[in-house]
């Protein structure tokens, strides 16, 4: 359950979440430190740091601080000018005036003919950027008119929060144009910090750039308190990263589980990130058990959900009300409550005795001599919690006739069974998303590895509903979205049952959460 950064990111797994920072009166009130070093944990290394080549949310995490949007969103939902001062939507097209004077890290010109290049490399089909359909439409053509530093992006339907997802796509510029490759372990854009070193599995250090003058609201690098140098440390284990940020050795750590309560305990700063943590997905691909909606629902009526996620949780979630949890939301309701499968044991033994899973003297089910066996598939990330709602789980689906096998795996290892091997049955990923139109990838469309829909979900009804919906703006699409959602839920082809807060802890600097950590809001603080 960990964010699948879609690329709204697949939440901690594949894409980022955000959230809104919270602070206390006196780490807003201490004095500021200039020139420091700014340490904070990542829980597993990102791989290929190209971010229009990834979903994972750590990919996009370390791509905020060498990378800039066309557009920022603030904690409130509002529209701020970034590499585009202006933006208009007509129809189905968007046209940006691009900010003058912006360079790239190797102090080359940003430009409109940049944006073209960039909406190019992410629209062709052959790159298979997870970011196609997620944050810009498919079938987008950008022109550029580099007198006027204009772009126009055409698309057969530009959706209904277009804005918001070029808000999260990042811009490349530079020597990252032309050799994608170096963009693997190297960065090539108009960010604040260059990447200076990378130690992969270890650590990955950022040094802040002079003349940067284009951030949130005109922010620049010669702000009072911004850190002189970023260190993102691979700290795979909680309580490691909660001992280390005590210790002076993290300056933030983005932690849950039972090490949240002594991090409170110590009073520091806390920027808190509302997170889609229990989120259920079956492998739906050919030859799959969970393909049948019957083995699916029995699956999901077995688990009494409220008490997965209080396990889950250690007792402080919520009840997920939509697909999207990441704040602020475009489409506040409840697509979910009325549509989830009920807890009822009987009805699920039922409906696989329907299905022609028959219970052995083992107590295993099998269906023409194959036993009804399932892996679930979990990140390790989200503590001990996880594991412990795992084994609930584990167990219940045990005494079902089920034979379970619990696969615990950090977030690269779950993001290379969902997207590469395929080798999984049931899978807890968060995927992460502020819109409905940045899911649809997740659950429609293509498989990988030519698309997202990692679970190959085929579902007619929800279809229908998202080609209703993209034809409508903003706030007007709202009911029209939740309806196409609830269609999933009551199909069980996804099945959210825990939201909770993650937090994260600071000592010795402040920051804000939107969209994940924004490295021109960190302020590096004395004493």
């Amino acid at each position: 359950m960990k964010r699948i950064a879609a690329p709204a990111a697949v939440c901690a797994a594949v894409l980022v979440a955000s959230g809104c920072g919270g602070a206390s009166p006196a780490a807003q009130d201490q004095a500021l430190v200039d020139g420091a070093t700014f340490t904070f944990n990542i829980d597993s290394d990102p791989g290929n740091l190209d971010p229009q080549a990834g979903a994972n949310s750590w990919v996009q995490q370390l791509g905020r601080f060498g990378y800039d949007p066309l557009i920022h969103i603030d904690a409130n939902g509002k529209l701020l000018p970034g590499l585009a001062t202006e933006w208009s939507v007509t129809g189905n097209q968007v046209k940006l005036t691009v900010k003058k004077g912006v360079t790239c890290s190797d102090g080359t010109p940003f430009t409109a003919a940049n944006v073209a290049s960039n909406v190019a490399w992410v629209a062709d089909p052959k790159n298979k950027s997870p970011l196609l359909g997620v944050y810009l439409p498919a079938g987008t053509k950008a022109t550029a008119d580099d007198a006027a530093s204009t772009v126009t992006l055409t698309a057969p339907r530009v959706g209904s929060f277009v804005l918001n997802g070029l808000a999260k796509l990042s811009m490349v510029c530079g020597k990252g144009l032309q050799d994608r490759k170096a963009l693997a372990q190297g960065m090539s854009g108009t960010g604040p910090y260059t990447l200076t070193s990378v130690a992969a599995s270890d650590q990955y250090t950022f040094t802040k750039r002079d003349g940067y003058t284009w951030g949130p609201d005109g922010l620049s690098t010669a702000t009072n308190g911004l850190p002189q140098k970023v260190v993102a440390k691979v700290v795979p284990n909680p309580t490691t990263a909660a001992n280390l940020l005590l210790s002076g050795g993290l300056n933030a750590a983005t932690l849950i589980g039972p090490d949240v309560k002594r991090l409170q305990a110590a009073n520091l700063y806390t920027a808190k990130m509302p997170l889609l943590v229990g989120e259920m997905w079956f492998n739906q691909a050919g030859g799959r058990p969970a393909a049948d909606q019957s083995v699916r629902e029995a699956l999901t009526r077995a688990l009494d959900l409220p008490q997965l996620a209080k396990v889950l949780t250690s007792g402080a979630g919520t009840t997920p009300t939509t697909l999207s949890s990441v704040v602020p939301l475009a489409c506040p309701g409840d697509s979910v409550s009325a549509a989830v499968p009920a807890h009822d044991v009987e009805k699920a033994k039922q409906l696989l005795d329907k299905a022609g899973w028959v219970t052995g003297a083992d107590g295993v089910r099998a269906k023409g001599g194959k036993p009804l066996a399932l892996t679930l598939s979990f990140n390790t990330a989200f503590g001990t919690g996880i594991s412990a709602a795992a084994e609930l789980a584990t167990k219940t689906w045990t005494e079902l006739g089920v034979k379970i096998t619990a696969k615990p795996q950090d977030t690269t290892a779950v993001n290379g069974s969902l997207f590469g091997t395929g080798d999984w049955d049931i899978a807890w990923v968060g995927v992460g998303s502020s819109s409905p139109d940045q899911l649809v990838p997740f659950v429609s469309g293509p498989v990988p590895p030519t698309g997202t829909n990692f679970a190959h979900i085929d579902n007619a009804p929800y279809a229908e509903g998202v080609a209703a919906a993209t034809k409508l703006q903003g706030a007007d699409s709202c009911d029209v979205w939740l309806k196409a959602e609830a269609k999933l839920v009551g199909d069980v082809d996804v099945v959210p049952f825990a939201n909770d807060v993650i937090q994260t802890f600071g000592k010795g600097a402040r920051f804000e959460n939107i969209g994940g950590l924004v490295p021109t809001s960190i302020r590096m603080l004395a004493g």
